[in-house]
């Protein structure tokens, strides 16, 4: 195969995954936005967390809620548990990289709001500790995903909202997530502030 071909069969396989998603996920999408709307009015606040790619996609959603999605607006409050390197490597050094976001939901948490969690997999055990740590908290979850849903798809309860990208590849299913953030800050920016 040729490089062209190869560029072609990447873009294929992401529509691919996009049109497989968009026949599924309408209704999660729409809880998840709902559960972070109903969070706002109330005057609490979303975190988020993820590793690698989807640590990026944690920080993704935050700065859109902070700064701007599409239009001018008042900044919403949200808070990427995945940026302070000296958090992240003081819990990591005296502890465990396992306990990464689950001391900071701890400390940062308040009943109310909510946890987003991205995970390509599921299987991430500092994602794991992070739900529990939310439940325990008083925290709804929402957790994004791929694949079978992996461990995370286990703990969430009746309150929690996972949306599950039907793809296995974790290129493929990052590229979903990146649409689903889109998603949420269209709909939360619509029901706040009215369509533009």
């Amino acid at each position: 195969m040729d490089v062209d071909d190869k560029i072609q069969q990447h873009f294929k396989e992401s529509i691919e995954a996009k049109i497989n998603a968009a026949e599924t996920l309408g209704k999660p999408i729409a809880d998840a936005a709902q559960t972070l709307i109903t969070a706002l009015l109330e005057g609490n606040k979303a975190l988020s967390c993820g590793n690698g790619g989807s640590a990026g996609d944690a920080q993704h959603f935050s700065s859109e809620m902070i700064n701007r999605f599409e239009r001018e607006r008042p900044g919403l409050p949200a808070i990427a548990l995945t940026v302070d390197t000296g958090i992240l490597t003081s819990i990591s050094n005296d502890y465990s990289y396992d306990e990464v976001f689950a001391k900071q939901i701890r400390a940062l948490g308040q009943q109310g709001d909510v946890l987003i969690a991205f995970t390509t997999s599921g299987m991430s055990n500092n994602i794991v500790q992070a739900i529990h740590a939310a439940h325990d908290r008083g925290l709804s979850v929402i957790a994004c995903t791929g694949k079978d849903g992996g461990d995370v798809a286990k703990l969430l309860n009746d309150n929690d909202v996972e949306v599950r990208v039907p793809a296995n590849r974790t290129a493929r299913i990052q590229e979903v997530h990146l649409l689903i953030i889109h998603c949420l800050c269209d709909l939360i920016d619509n029901q706040l502030f009215g369509e533009l």
